[in-house]
């Protein structure tokens, strides 16, 4: 089972999603906003690559937050918590599929390659 997960309304979710249907490849869209994340799955992710690389600190979400709610993530625990209550702050898109390494980021390369070794 493959699964993206990111923001319906995101250019770069569009870009993957529309790479994985010109590629007939079947995956399954979560969308934060919508179908939310819970905790476990968010401590699965940040488990396989850290919180750092989830924690999207180049958008707008993390633009508009005040300087000590940016200053207070410091852990796997502070991010995390932030991402619950904001998931729009998770970079996306997040590939997911069973037996593999999760894929963070969209490049036609890299799911090229994701998917060459499927």
């Amino acid at each position: 089972m493959i699964t993206v997960y990111g923001i319906k309304n995101c250019d770069t979710i569009k870009k993957a999603r529309r790479w994985l249907e010109a590629h007939g490849i079947d995956y399954r869209f979560h969308d934060y906003r919508a179908d939310g994340i819970d905790a476990a799955l968010l401590n699965t992710f940040i488990a396989e690559s850290g919180w750092q690389p989830l924690l999207n600190t180049r958008g707008t979400t993390w633009r508009k937050l005040d300087e000590a709610t940016r200053n207070g993530i410091t852990d796997a625990a502070s991010a995390a918590a932030l991402m619950t209550e904001m998931p729009a702050i998770i970079k996306r898109p997040l590939l997911c599929a069973t037996g593999k390494p999760m894929l963070l980021g969209f490049s036609e390369s890299s799911y090229q390659q994701f998917f060459d070794e499927v």
